[in-house]
């Protein structure tokens, strides 16, 4: 069985959890009703997955180090599909919170895991791209998964979603036995060099960039189901509709960022695309402060859709560079990469609670736009291209018996 369709079951892995970590957005507004709690407060749900998923993965990935790979990612997911069924009967905030805490926990395991799968099994050559097939799971997720929910959660409610997933899930399961073979790390890394790559000054300037870019993100995506309803009217099927064009924008984006990384350098595309967000972000406040929704739907909406298609041109892009600095330390390094994605899932989500709470909803696009203007300084002072090391086929693995 080639490589190619090995990735595409660790795909449709990322895709259920991108549907799950998604949807909670699109739902929002109802979610925030039902368990009687302030809008704001319900999107600290997003804050605890994320957060927990940041502090959790390298603390597993040291745990999991010399564990089967193959094994690891099937109990990761099993293990996500569980804590659904948990979601899907969660009568009060508590105890939603505290499936939102196990979901991060089993998908801060697996997507790491996957991404180091993908960087084992594939030539330095073809990196990007590999990378790019495991997030494209995560950009369907925008276009399938997300916008669905928003239309399954407003017809049957937002606890037949978690039902969805589980069910998902399952078929994720049998598709990762079914193609993945078994591989376990050569040589077991320490805590020690784990550490050490972690305090790299190379390595932290990335992490920051990608903290402070996602956080942008995430100060709107958060609150994206309120922002349109404010700026624009849109309700219902229309908002579900612009999730999905959001998901069309960011799946092409994603598909062609892997390519592109490889044939001029990801650190170009990040450029790119953090200079872009600053712009979109900055527009999406303007029309929505200053234009009447009639007016404002026909800016905010393509904009949203430009968003996505730039945005998710980041994540494969920034995953090359992350594993280029020390392909052999893969594992966590992108792991490192992961909990940083999230850390800025937390603070956005945060920050966008702060600006509803205190300000306007509309005022979203500023917070989101200074975030990529800081992440672009950052860039601007600290890049250069890493020297990378000597490729092989790149977490030394062995095929087990």
């Amino acid at each position: 069985m080639n490589n190619w369709t090995k990735l595409l079951s660790l795909a449709l892995g990322a895709f259920v959890i991108g549907t799950e970590s998604y949807l909670v957005a699109g739902v929002l507004p109802a979610l925030s009703a039902d368990l009687g709690v302030t809008l704001a407060l319900a999107g600290q749900l997003i804050t605890a997955f994320a957060l927990t998923y940041a502090l959790s993965s390298p603390v597993i990935a040291v745990a999991t180090g010399g564990m089967e790979r193959r094994r690891l990612l099937l109990w990761s997911l099993g293990a996500f599909g569980i804590f659904n069924l948990v979601a899907a009967t969660a009568h009060t905030y508590g105890v939603l919170l505290v499936a939102r805490i196990g979901l991060g926990l089993a998908a801060g395991t697996y997507m790491p895991a996957a991404s180091a799968y993908a960087v084992a099994t594939t030539p330095a050559a073809q990196r990007g791209r590999a990378l790019s097939i495991i997030y494209g799971g995560l950009t369907v997720a925008l276009v399938i998964g997300a916008p669905l929910g928003v239309l399954v959660g407003g017809r049957f409610g937002w606890r037949f979603n978690f039902l969805g997933i589980a069910a998902l899930t399952v078929a994720a399961l049998a598709g990762l036995a079914a193609t993945l073979r078994r591989i376990v790390p050569s040589a077991r890394i320490t805590l020690a060099e784990r550490l050490a790559v972690a305090r790299r000054p190379d390595v932290l300037a990335l992490l920051g960039g990608t903290v402070l870019m996602i956080a942008g993100a995430y100060t709107i995506y958060s609150f994206l189901a309120p922002f349109l309803r404010t700026t624009t009217g849109l309700a219902g099927n229309a908002i579900a509709l612009v999730f999905f064009l959001f998901g069309l924008g960011a799946t092409a984006g994603n598909y062609l960022a892997g390519g592109a990384a490889d044939r001029i350098g990801p650190a170009r595309v990040v450029t790119g695309v953090l200079a872009g967000l600053v712009v979109i972000f900055a527009l999406l406040s303007l029309a929505g402060i200053f234009l009447p929704a009639g007016a404002a739907r026909w800016v905010v909406v393509p904009l949203v859709v430009a968003w996505g298609f730039v945005g998710f041109s980041f994540p494969a892009a920034q995953q090359a560079r992350i594993a280029a600095l020390a392909p052999s330390l893969a594992p966590i390094t992108l792991s490192l990469n992961a909990s940083a994605i999230y850390v800025g899932v937390s603070v956005g989500a945060v920050l966008g609670g702060l600006v509803v709470a205190h300000g306007s909803v509309p005022e979203l696009g500023w917070m989101a736009a200074l975030c990529e203007g800081a992440a672009l300084a950052l860039l601007k002072l600290t890049t250069r291209e890493p020297a990378a090391e000597p490729d092989a086929l790149e977490e030394p693995v062995r095929e087990a018996a």
